[in-house]
């Protein structure tokens, strides 16, 4: 996986502490912690339902040291902001190629050195859909990876690391338990989150 700011010294120093500051200022309160021993893992985002998911994402990623990479559409990383963007933990994604992803995605991860914490908004977009994709879940099936129930409540301002789910290969059974989960949890723009399965 490419260098981003969260492995570069100083930097990752200052903006820790910048995180932690900003979100307590801010009234947010940030759960959970990556259980000792998982390096590599897909993180789910989710409710995701705003341009300001991202910036919350690598502020909350700081506080809870996360070696955070973030999928996102390819038109964000275009000229100039391609090399800002990975510079971020970018990894950019063609919807039109959704099974190479998934592939190309697991590869990295069984091939990449240290930690790595993958993390896919699994609604794919910020706009309304009442249907997630599944990419996250056979990233982390190829893989061999642990999946990490991440989310971000607007509503009570509260934002970390949910249970640990190992996928079983039985997708559909496995879906009702994940987004059972993700119920009471609120987007910023929470009409456009549809957990329901």
């Amino acid at each position: 996986m490419h260098r981003t700011l969260f492995d570069t010294p100083i930097v990752n120093t200052v903006l820790r502490a910048g995180s932690v500051t900003f979100l307590k200022l801010t009234g947010w309160k940030i759960e959970g912690t990556l259980p000792p021993g998982i390096e590599k893992c897909v993180v789910i985002a989710a409710p995701h339902t705003s341009n300001w998911d991202l910036p919350y994402l690598l502020m909350v990623a700081f506080v809870l040291n996360l070696q955070a990479y973030w999928m996102g559409k390819q038109s964000i990383f275009s000229f100039p902001f391609g090399p800002l963007m990975r510079w971020l933990g970018g990894i950019a994604v063609n919807r039109e190629q959704a099974s190479n992803l998934v592939d190309s995605c697991a590869q990295e991860l069984i091939q990449a050195e240290g930690s790595v914490h993958l993390v896919v908004p699994p609604e794919g977009t910020r706009s309304k859909t009442r249907y997630w994709k599944t990419g996250f879940y056979y990233i982390a099936l190829k893989a061999q990876v642990p999946i990490v129930l991440g989310y971000m409540d607007y509503s009570r301002k509260i934002s970390g690391l949910g249970p640990v789910f190992y996928p079983t290969g039985d997708i559909e059974k496995d879906m009702v338990t994940i987004k059972a989960f993700y119920a009471p949890f609120k987007g910023k723009n929470a009409d456009q989150f549809e957990s329901a399965a």
